[in-house]
């Protein structure tokens, strides 16, 4: 290339100076119009979708739980990191997200006047003790980085004790400076034992860094076992805007606590009064888990937003009796040693947990206890015979990997186990383990973002045919599955890159990734037959469809592609053929067959005029439009500012004429059929 040339960005860039914006949009590929055919065939049908594909995960990881679902504002509210930190507060992932690493409580007063104290500790290995000079001096500690809202309400309560002179102690709100920026409770007195105190504020104020102090300018010891702020409209301590968007999104399941957490979890330690519950360090990702979202926590919150839970058991470092006994807690009457505890803790009537995943990813190197597939296999089904010894009516789901499935399966066999090939992991459950299982766990992300949008889109569908076409290749050939219709539970499935705008694993999603989403949900539909479940991860910031601040919870791109298909789409899919590629069309009767829903991904910037040939049935009304469309397929949205990307319900549909379909669009048409 001849280097005196301009490159052709620059010689675009000075078109459009020169001419304006008709150049421009030129250059951007401008919008034209495509006429196409779709055949819908309403007699050939599928087995129904099941409503399991509308399911979700969420994991203590990041700012999924704490910070996303769970409405406390403080962090380290147990004190399980000594006050005052040694080194820095906060640290930085490779991605850049800001993770806790010492405490952040900070020191109000002279140096020493603050020591941690292990004799009698509240909770955990020690407490913070506050020993004030007694000359008037005020002493104490605080944590700062708390967001306000003006006019807002904000609930807590707080664990003091001291020697008899401790008292009287303050707890403030502070939101500026000067007397009028903030909101004092008054301890007047400070028993030697542990007594609770209930605090409430007002916020006077908008505010992005504000603090909580306790303090005392008494000349005794106060002690704090531990204190909780959240905003007063929280709902059993869950963020009430979050859980407003979890009822929206109506997912069917969802799956916890874990992921890769869970192999280094001891269910134990979410049980019981919240305040004494221990603080661990998450033992498979960054910080620390205060337990304070447990068991019955997970059961209530399913409650609280209409859905099933579903129940991963350790089989890293934990064991089979661990697992039964975690099967009996929640399903066990109170006459069983577990189901007694359970009422005990507050629960009479049993949970009665259908879902539970034996395990997760136990074929990833990085899993804690993670074994080569001969030794698991083994433990696999040791675990999940003692969990059905306990109830007989669970339904399980084994941990898998397809991989290369039987392809990579014949390379082994026929080479002697050459070096370098993996076992498909999934096969060698299967073949091992077929009769203790219900369900086969598989994952997937996709870790590129593409600037070509179609082939961006057509990654997520591609991941899920590869997936269901090896499980039909497995099927084939396994002798040990005759008879026997094991589906699929991918219980793990997103896109996964970019920057982590929300903590930890908290990648921001873009209009692109909807689209993406929706034809996913697509190929589940094409695969009904062999996949059952499927777990959108994780719900919450940490690769969520739905992104929180401190003051605000919205749906991402891909959030309002699975509250669309979940509201509106069929659940009998009906045979699609088209050559319109890349757009991705599918369609499905409702369950009485009264209706007939289409839905079509359109990844490109061209407008399709859709001529619709459905087969054996008549639209007897004019189509329900609903659409997801932005001009920039890297528009998203931001918690607390107008959204950029929304359904929208469109013009009213004549599915018997032409439809029209915008560029860079969900569009789903629902209409009566005879």
């Amino acid at each position: 290339m001849n280097r005196l040339l301009p490159s052709r960005k620059l010689f675009v860039a000075l078109l459009c100076l020169l001419l304006g914006p008709a150049v421009g949009a030129w250059a951007q590929g401008a919008s034209e119009t495509v006429s196409a055919e779709i055949a819908i065939d309403t007699q050939s049908k599928a087995e129904p979708i099941s409503p399991y594909i509308y399911g979700q995960f969420i994991e203590h990881l990041g700012r999924c739980i704490y910070g996303g679902i769970w409405a406390e504002m403080l962090e380290d509210r147990k004190f399980y990191f000594p006050i005052p930190a040694e080194g820095d507060i906060w640290r930085l992932t490779r991605e850049q997200a800001r993770v806790l690493a010492a405490s952040p409580w900070k020191v109000i007063g002279p140096k020493g006047t603050v020591k941690m104290v292990e004799e009698d500790a509240f909770v955990g290995e020690h407490s913070p003790h506050i020993t004030a000079p007694g000359d008037g001096t005020k002493v104490g500690i605080y944590q700062e980085e708390l967001a306000l809202v003006k006019g807002k309400e904000y609930v807590g309560y707080i664990y003091l004790a001291g020697d008899r002179s401790a008292g009287p102690a303050s707890i403030s709100l502070v939101w500026g400076e000067g007397d009028d920026a903030r909101a004092t409770e008054t301890v007047r007195r400070v028993r030697t034992d542990y007594r609770k105190t209930e605090l409430n504020f007002t916020a006077g104020a908008n505010a992005d860094n504000a603090r909580l102090e306790i303090t005392t300018t008494s000349g005794g010891t106060l002690k704090i076992g531990c204190v909780s702020l959240m905003p007063a409209d929280n709902v059993e301590g869950f963020r009430a805007d979050t859980l407003e968007l979890l009822r929206q999104l109506d997912a069917s399941v969802y799956r916890w606590p874990g992921g890769n957490f869970v192999s280094g979890y001891d269910w134990r330690d979410g049980l019981g009064d919240r305040d004494k519950r221990p603080t661990r360090t998450n033992p498979a990702w960054t910080g620390i888990e205060t337990n304070d979202m447990g068991m019955h926590e997970f059961v209530r919150f399913c409650e609280l937003i209409g859905t099933e839970p579903m129940i991963a058991v350790n089989t890293g470092f934990g064991d089979a009796y661990s697992a039964a006994a975690q099967v009996e807690y929640c399903n066990g009457d109170r006459n069983t040693p577990m189901g007694r505890l359970r009422a005990e803790n507050g629960h009479r009537a049993p949970f009665n947990v259908k879902w539970w995943c034996v395990g997760n990813e136990m074929w990833g190197s990085w899993q804690l206890g993670y074994m080569s597939l001969n030794h698991y296999v083994l433990k696999h089904n040791w675990v999940e015979e003692k969990m059905r010894q306990v109830d007989p009516t669970i339904k399980t789901v084994a941990s898998g990997d397809v991989g290369a499935g039987m392809a990579a399966e014949d390379d082994q066999q026929g080479a002697g186990q050459r070096r370098g090939r993996r076992q498909s992991w999934s096969v060698g459950m299967l073949r091992n383990c077929a009769d203790h299982m219900d369900l086969i766990s598989e994952h997937f992300y996709v870790n590129r973002g593409l600037d070509d949008i179609p082939e961006h889109v057509a990654q997520v569908p591609a991941q899920i045919k590869r997936i269901a076409d090896a499980h039909r290749v497995i099927r084939e050939r396994l002798p040990e599955l005759e008879g026997k219709d094991i589906r699929i539970a991918l219980d793990e499935w997103n896109y996964w890159y970019g920057p982590h705008v929300f903590g930890e694993l908290g990648t921001r999603y873009f209009h692109r990734d909807g689209l993406g989403i929706a034809a996913g949900l697509h190929e589940y539909f094409r695969n009904s037959d062999i996949i059952y479940m499927a777990n959108y991860a994780q719900t919450v910031n940490v690769i969520g469809c739905i992104k929180t601040t401190p003051t605000a919870a919205e749906f991402e791109s891909t959030g309002l592609a699975l509250k669309l298909y979940r509201e509106h789409f069929g659940s009998i899919p009906v045979a699609v053929t088209h050559s319109a590629q890349p757009l991705d069309v599918s369609a499905a009767l409702t369950e009485d067959g009264k209706e007939i829903t289409i839905g079509v991904v359109n990844p490109t910037s061209s407008t399709y005029e859709l001529k619709l040939d459905i087969a054996a049935l008549t639209p007897t009304a004019a189509a329900k439009t609903w659409i997801i469309a932005n001009d920039d397929p890297m528009a998203y949205n931001q918690p607390g500012e107008p959204r950029k990307i929304d359904i929208v319900a469109g013009p009213a549909a004549d599915l018997t004429g032409a439809v029209s379909v915008k560029p860079l669009s969900i569009t789903l048409f629902r209409a009566p059929v005879q």
